[in-house]
């Protein structure tokens, strides 16, 4: 594979190559580079604003119909480019190929949904009374400044644009420099098929960033990441009050009640918690069984990890791949060696290395199981982003409850159980943003359901139609009395 260079795309053009270079390599192997990024300056940030401003002056007046169709040709593109671009997404984010694809089918389902979704919202209401009439505009906001992660990005970044785009918004967007090529070659091919100006992309780190979050010509703020980080989006875009919607970390927690198969249910709830490494916002980071279980189940679980395979992602015998980067590898390391030195819990790693003499040349971390009684510790408490799993011992189901909601984020939850009633109203007293029942991956979403957190899990929704156009749009009462 040659290098991919790439820079930042501008009212329809490609940016020169600046002097601030970032190599991209390979979390598999970081001997090998697979690209280079070419930050944007600041001016041309500027310069992107300002032309996403001048295309929304004529963006905003086209008809949904019109809007429509493009959104479909995007949807086709982004299928189209799969084959392309998928070994190179593999290449620079770590993931495993299955879902690198999974990616894009996802992205261009979500751009499937909005190009056929119905035009109600969008449309002018009016109410008529015997003393005169009140018409209510739906207006789109302007230029959107979107920021994405590395986990998912085809997927995450059309969950912004498909509905920023049919409201008759423009963007701004800026991929993480973890996973900017492919992303960025694809965003490249989708703004040539809508008006030039509609669709700009820069890179850059926190300056760049900045920027975006707080030009005046910005009028909202979509941003998918760490909670930290968007606590500082959220921060900077209250600078001029701009609107914005956060989708950050989970801590999710799975409850399985004493009634279910836990081996029966394994394969599901295991694909819930490894899928790209664990560095999934909504993946399974606690599971919760009744004590006297405990022992048996960690076993359990103990037995169906170790068969794993951790390679490269591209290698079709690998379970999962790498971590994508040296500060996450990190992390991750410090979360297992404080679990390993506590004397509440227990730790066992397992799996297998797939060429271990190439391990020490990439992000590679084998699953670890943690077995505990206590809800307090630091690898229970703290989103991991990473192949370890605590299974924490529960009394009652009461407790079980206490302990999920016992966290200050509140993505994604399950409840696992034979009976659907019990576990739904299990459900319902959960802090989360969403809860599935019997399921906990991937599998569990569905388009059109509303998607985001509670407490410092994020603000807003995306995915639903109603809820997530209505984000992007600013109602414009008019009143007529006679």
């Amino acid at each position: 594979m040659s290098l991919v260079h790439i820079t930042g795309f501008i009212n329809g053009e490609f940016l020169p190559m600046s002097n601030q270079l970032q190599p991209v390599y390979d979390p598999g192997n970081t001997t090998n580079q697979i690209g280079t990024i070419s930050n944007t300056p600041l001016h041309d940030v500027e310069k992107a604003v300002k032309s996403a401003h001048q295309a929304f002056l004529k963006w905003k007046d086209t008809s949904i119909q019109e809007r429509q169709d493009f959104l479909k040709k995007a949807a086709e593109l982004i299928f189209q480019q799969k084959d392309q671009l998928k070994e190179l997404l593999v290449s620079e984010h770590g993931g495993m190929l299955w879902e690198a694809e999974t990616d894009f089918y996802l992205g261009s389902g979500v751009m499937s949904m909005y190009a056929q979704a119905p035009h109600d919202i969008l449309i002018p209401k009016e109410i008529v009374e015997d003393t005169g009439w009140i018409r209510i505009h739906k207006r789109p906001k302007g230029v959107i400044s979107a920021i994405v992660p590395w986990n998912m990005p085809i997927v995450l970044t059309m969950m912004k644009l498909g509905p920023l785009l049919l409201a008759g918004n423009t963007v701004v967007l800026k991929p993480s420099p973890f996973a900017a090529l492919a992303l960025t070659q694809l965003l490249a091919k989708i703004a040539e098929v809508f008006p030039k100006g509609v669709i700009n992309v820069v890179h850059g780190d926190a300056d760049v960033g900045n920027l975006m979050t707080s030009h005046p010509l910005v009028r909202k703020v979509a941003f998918t990441g760490g909670t930290a980080t968007g606590a500082a989006v959220m921060a900077s875009a209250a600078q001029s009050i701009k609107d914005v919607t956060l989708e950050l970390g989970g801590n999710d927690a799975a409850i399985i009640l004493e009634d279910i198969d836990f081996k029966s249910i394994l394969p599901k709830l295991l694909k819930g918690v490894f899928t790209r490494s664990g560095q999934i916002c909504f993946a399974v980071k606690r599971i919760y069984v009744p004590r006297d279980k405990l022992d048996l189940y960690f076993d359990l679980l103990c037995e169906e990890v170790d068969k794993y395979k951790i390679g490269h992602g591209l290698d079709a015998e690998a379970s999962f791949g790498p971590l994508n980067n040296k500060k996450q590898w990190s992390i991750v390391q410090k979360f297992i060696e404080n679990a390993k030195v506590s004397d509440q819990c227990e730790v066992r790693e397992l799996g297998q290395k797939i060429n271990p003499e190439q391990w020490d040349q990439g992000y590679y971390i084998l699953p670890h199981a943690v077995k505990t009684m206590e809800n307090s510790l630091e690898i229970v408490q703290l989103e991991q982003f990473g192949p370890i799993i605590p299974l924490i011992g529960y009394e009652t189901v009461e407790q079980a409850i206490e302990y999920a909601n016992d966290n200050e984020q509140g993505l994604c939850s399950s409840v696992w159980s034979d009976n659907i009633e019990l576990a739904y109203e299990i459900a319902k007293k959960i802090e989360a943003g969403s809860t599935f029942i019997n399921s906990h991956s991937f599998d569990s979403l569905q388009l059109g359901m509303p998607f985001g957190g509670v407490k410092q899990s994020g603000i807003g929704r995306e995915l639903d139609i109603n809820e997530t156009l209505k984000s992007y749009l600013e109602p414009h009462s008019i009143r007529y009395i006679k």
